[in-house]
């Protein structure tokens, strides 16, 4: 299950399903590289350094689960149009792993128990290609879904650098496809732009890395952390998840114990690859958008409230999820950024930076939707100097409130390079690709010029129908708070008329003949058929059916002898117990209807109940 490790949009990166069934196994490659060639096993050593609270959840996940694809091993397709020097890419990538130490590193485990990163001073890019430009179109993309699809079931040996590898696919005339593979420990979505401006510089200066400005070092990231006060951000989040005290979890428990702390109890998370019949599961998407001008509604309803869209997506996710798990009090993932201001070059730093944390959000019906989003923003805002802090401990700090099974990735990245001006230089883009996420229900959310979520899941939990579902109520809710903030938070339509109908109508179709008995009647027909069987029971003291009878026909009688019958209501003050069974029954055996009235009301309001219903007709 997902610990610290929370995707980043998690990974932010393509991860791409095997391509169709007539896709060949193999394909010719060539190339040169490979882990635990030069600057692998036996390089030297530039640093050693401590793991960030992410890496730790994902080394864990690594350690936890080595059979079969890496959820955490992400791929992007870079897409290439222009002429390529394949040769001259090829030494601006490796221009670009010796310039980030952070893309060097590989993970190690000290006697101590303690796990490391290393970085290697030097190590060979891995590299193939693949010329699929003679084949027929579909044919053609077959092959490469094929090869970028073996490229990410090959594991990864997190003991080996790089944990990266580079396909070369040409496709046709001044047509080629990248297909990058790294490790999610390496990177966060935010890195990837970052080397793709890097990259279109450093192949235009054919491979020199000194068109680019120093480096900032994903150390000085790491010295940073250890700088930060512990102690006040455990305090903070103690406080903020203080009296949240179960998990928030919506995946189904029959499919595997979905959401628990499971495998992940050891490194504090949620969530899960899964697995189906002992094979990994991978996780399926399924997107929606809204339409353009719904968009902009959004974001000025967003900034007319001093609010960031983020928080009104988030706010929804709280009100669809409360629906989903039945509570007023919610508790879902969120990644943050992780790029301290304070820190010198932190934007054009490489590695992993973000992180995964729990956000809170308290419903109360009767408050409008703007002020939830308002206090929302408040506390997220409150615990920005906070959010340092891993997942793992935070869980231990709080306890079950912060556990969950959902997470929301708002993506906000660099802009990418400038089109190339110059007639014979290619143009990079980053196709968007799945998610890297052990969650069982992901939402990554991108603000374009149209929103897009994309739900990304476990298909052993979730099916796609279900999921759609939610898309659908996600977007209904975002529809209303755009249409009127004020409205009390207790009157957002989550379900569609469809949906209500099922609820209300067809669900609660429960019309049925009913005897015309009285509850007397139907008690004596129970005592003659099974008179020596148990009628009720507090755990301490026992009647049956027989024994019932004998009590509460004594105290009828008793009544009757009152004055008490037909249609007098008598007044009954008695705590829960076996004996206020025998009292309801006796004043129905005596003809009276119940006027029950609680032990714990003050005396003056059970008078006032008792003047307003006379306890015995014709006020007696």
């Amino acid at each position: 299950m997902k610990t610290s490790a929370a995707a980043d949009g998690a990974a932010h990166g393509p991860s791409h399903r095997p391509g169709p069934a007539s896709a060949p196994a193999s394909a010719p490659a060539s190339g040169q590289g490979g882990q635990g060639g030069p600057g692998g096993r036996g390089s030297a050593l530039e640093g050693v350094w401590p793991l960030a609270p992410l890496q730790k959840g994902l080394l864990f996940h690594a350690d936890f689960d080595d059979e079969g694809p890496d959820v955490y091993a992400v791929q992007f397709h870079l897409s290439i149009q222009g002429p390529v020097d394949a040769d001259r890419l090829r030494r601006s990538w490796q221009a670009l792993l010796d310039r980030h130490a952070a893309l060097r590193a590989s993970f190690h485990r000290r006697k101590s128990g303690e796990s490391v990163q290393l970085s290697a001073r030097h190590v060979t890019l891995p590299w193939r290609e693949a010329d699929l430009s003679a084949r027929a179109e579909p044919d053609r993309e077959a092959w490469a879904g094929e090869l970028a699809a073996q490229e990410r079931a090959r594991r990864l040996d997190l003991t080996v650098p790089p944990l990266l590898r580079l396909l070369l696919l040409r496709l046709g005339h001044h047509r080629h496809r990248l297909v990058v593979t790294v490790h999610h420990l390496l990177m966060d979505g935010w890195s990837m732009p970052v080397l793709m401006n890097e990259l279109s510089q450093v192949y235009a200066a054919g491979g020199d890395t000194s068109v680019l400005a120093r480096a900032a070092s994903y150390g000085d990231y790491l010295v940073w952390l250890g700088r930060q006060d512990k102690e006040a951000a455990r305090a903070a989040w103690r406080a903020e998840l203080a009296g949240a005290d179960e998990p928030t979890l919506v995946a189904r428990e029959e499919a595997g114990g979905a959401g628990g702390t499971g495998g992940a109890g050891a490194a504090g998370g949620t969530g899960g690859a899964g697995r189906a019949a002992g094979v990994p599961v991978l996780p399926d998407e399924h997107v929606i958008r809204l339409p353009e001008a719904a968009t902009r509604a959004l974001a000025e309803t967003a900034r007319a409230h001093g609010l960031t869209v983020n928080t009104v997506v988030q706010g929804a996710w709280a009100l669809v999820l409360a629906r989903l798990a039945g509570r007023t009090d919610v508790v879902f993932g969120a990644t943050v950024a992780g790029r301290p201001a304070e820190l010198p070059g932190v934007e054009s730093m490489v590695g992993l930076l973000i992180n995964t944390l729990p956000v809170r959000v308290r419903l109360d019906g009767g408050q409008p939707v703007s002020e939830l989003l308002a206090r929302l923003q408040e506390r997220q805002s409150a615990l920005i100097d906070h959010q340092h802090l891993g997942l793992a401990e935070i869980q231990r700090l709080a306890g079950p409130g912060a556990v969950f099974d959902t997470l929301v990735v708002y993506e906000n990245y660099p802009a990418p390079p400038p089109e190339p001006t110059a007639p014979d230089t290619p143009a990079f883009s980053v196709s968007p690709g799945r998610q890297a996420t052990n969650y069982p229900l992901t939402l990554g959310v991108l603000l374009t010029d149209h929103l897009h979520v994309r739900f990304t899941y476990r298909p052993d939990l979730f099916d796609q129908r279900t999921v759609a579902a939610l898309g659908r109520r996600l977007e209904r809710v975002l529809e209303q708070i755009v249409a009127d903030p004020s409205l009390p938070v207790g009157r957002v339509e989550v379900a569609d008329a469809v949906e209500r109908d099922l609820v209300v109508d067809t669900w609660n179709t429960t019309a049925a003949p009913v005897p015309g008995v009285s509850v007397p009647e139907l008690f004596a027909g129970r005592v003659a058929r099974m008179p020596d069987a148990v009628a009720v029971t507090d755990g301490k003291v026992a009647y049956t059916y027989a024994e019932l009878a004998d009590k509460s026909g004594r105290l009828a009688a008793y009544l009757v002898g009152l004055g008490v019958g037909r249609g007098d209501r008598v007044a009954v003050v008695m705590e829960r117990s076996v004996d206020l069974v025998v009292a309801l029954l006796g004043v129905w055996r005596a003809g009276g209807p119940v006027l029950a009235v609680s032990p714990g009301v003050l005396w003056g309001r059970i008078a006032c109940h008792l003047r307003r219903s006379p306890p015995w007709g014709g006020g007696r």
